[in-house]
């Protein structure tokens, strides 16, 4: 008896970005691996299926014939398909439990817990807000897409194609190392052997290798406060004593470091959230207290890039004669948050150390990654995108800043040399969390401050407004939403 495959099945996401036949592919494709549909069950015709989706009758008999040259359909005729007798994927068994069944006592099975760490909180759909002061989001009108796939298909050529799918090991792409080498770190008074460099999956990658190379239970670690929410959280799952140093408007004071420190973690070039830059003697001051007390800085140097108020500081590490500072950089931040890719500085002692953890953890970054961004870096693509970059947040900085000073909002911290944010500081009693719920109602995305203070449970006043990705045009009343919505959290509510 002949079955037949509702048209119903089908449907288009007009809105997905993914093309129409691709779309028509994988309702087919997934519906044979999860079981759905059985071997010779027959498709609706490209004809009925064309007229159902409002499409074109090739598009439905190209996406077929596609499914037919990769072994889930057959053509019984011109132009009707059923489902292969024998489809990929069709051997394989699925034992899961059912739906909401669970032998696994998984509470009590894990060691730990992640789950628990703070996260700043970014709607996966936050395009759709018309006004999203979020930080970390990109612009794509000011990224070259076109000299990203021209660096994307390079690194497609048979030579790096080769060297791409063959298995790194432990090693890095070469043309990616020694561009940094050459370029990158020198910018920021830097010098490194390739040896002394490991790329990451971003920052956040270096940072937690660090974490397992130098602390323990045993340890002793020291962190801003405010702090990134991904560093405290490392800092207090490596099992290591963590002590909280409050930030000022010069960054972290030295003499505030307690004796029996192992690490401190700093963000000297830009305090992350506040944007507080450490002078030349501070950091001297630093680098002198960890020879006398023998500790490790851990230096995450992120957004020094985006420069457009002044020329940046060199890095804390350009000053470090001893080898004691450990680098972090990132090239998610100034080219698009997706990238995730890093890379870490230090000895190269520690380095090899490094590396092997890596390869433990995930092997190398992908090759073919590593490679398109060493041809956008060589070719000159990175630089011209930044220009770009530091022209429009230059034009959107001042808009922020006329905007917030007419609203009469209190800036606490914003970057001496550029950046993307500002810290702000609400009045007394205000409750940032809910503000940002009240906000989210009316259009407007803000960062509640709450997750840089890990250790406080009152209701946080501090938020943080970006303005890397919400077009100029709408900052003036996005400012003026956030001004009314503090208001409205000081009136009295009504039943």
């Amino acid at each position: 008896m002949r079955t037949n495959i509702s048209e119903t099945i089908f449907f288009i996401d007009w809105e997905s970005g993914l093309g129409l036949q691709a779309q028509l592919r994988e309702t087919v494709v997934s519906a044979v691996l999860a079981g759905r549909v059985q071997p010779g069950a027959h498709l609706p015709s490209t004809r009925k299926l064309a007229e159902y989706l409002n499409i074109s009758r090739i598009t439905a008999t190209l996406a077929y014939q596609e499914l037919v040259s990769q072994g889930y359909l057959e053509a019984s005729n011109r132009s009707s398909y059923r489902i292969a007798s024998n489809p990929p994927g069709r051997g394989l068994e699925n034992d899961r439990p059912a739906s909401g069944s669970n032998p696994v006592d998984w509470s009590g099975k894990m060691k730990m817990r992640f789950e628990v760490v703070r996260q700043v909180s970014k709607p996966l759909d936050w395009r759709r807000y018309p006004y999203p002061f979020l930080y970390g989001q990109m612009d794509p009108s000011l990224f070259d897409l076109n000299a990203w796939r021209d660096c994307a298909r390079r690194a497609l050529a048979r030579e790096d194609f080769i060297l791409m799918a063959s298995d790194f090991a432990a090693a890095d792409d070469v043309r990616l190392v020694n561009y940094i080498c050459s370029r990158t770190l020198p910018r920021r008074g830097i010098h490194a052997n390739p040896d002394e460099v490991l790329i990451t999956v971003g920052a956040q990658n270096a940072l937690w290798m660090v974490t397992r190379l130098i602390l323990d239970k045993g340890s002793s670690a020291v962190c801003e406060n405010p702090c990134h929410p991904d560093t405290s959280a490392s800092l207090l799952l490596s099992g290591a004593r963590v002590t909280t140093v409050d930030v000022d408007g010069e960054g972290l004071p030295p003499d505030g470091l307690p004796d029996d420190t192992d690490a401190v973690f700093v963000t000297p070039s830009h305090h992350s959230p506040t944007g507080a830059t450490m002078p030349i003697d501070r950091r001297a001051r630093l680098l002198q207290a960890a020879a006398e007390k023998d500790f490790i800085i851990v230096e995450d140097d992120y957004e020094f890039e985006i420069s457009y108020l002044a020329p940046p500081s060199p890095a804390l590490k350009a000053f470090d004669s001893t080898g004691r500072v450990l680098y972090i950089g990132s090239f998610s931040k100034s080219l698009f948050p997706g990238l995730r890719l890093g890379y870490l500085v230090a000895p190269a002692p520690f380095i090899r150390e490094a590396r092997a953890l890596r390869s433990l953890m995930l092997r190398h970054p992908p090759g073919h990654l590593q490679r398109t961004v060493a041809y956008f870096l060589a070719l000159g693509h990175y630089d011209a995108v930044l220009h770009r970059m530091r022209t429009e947040y230059h034009k959107r900085h001042v808009l922020m800043a006329e905007s917030l000073q007419r609203e009469g909002l209190t800036v606490a911290g914003a970057s001496a040399f550029g950046g993307t944010s500002f810290w702000m500081e609400g009045p007394q009693g205000l409750d940032a969390d809910r503000l940002v719920q009240d906000l989210r109602q009316d259009g407007v995305l803000v960062e509640s401050g709450s997750p840089f203070f890990p250790r406080s449970d009152a209701p946080c006043r501090f938020f943080r407004m970006g303005y890397s990705s919400i077009p100029s045009d709408n900052i003036a009343a996005g400012v003026a939403r956030v001004r009314a919505a503090i208001d409205a959290h000081f009136r009295p509510r009504t039943e």
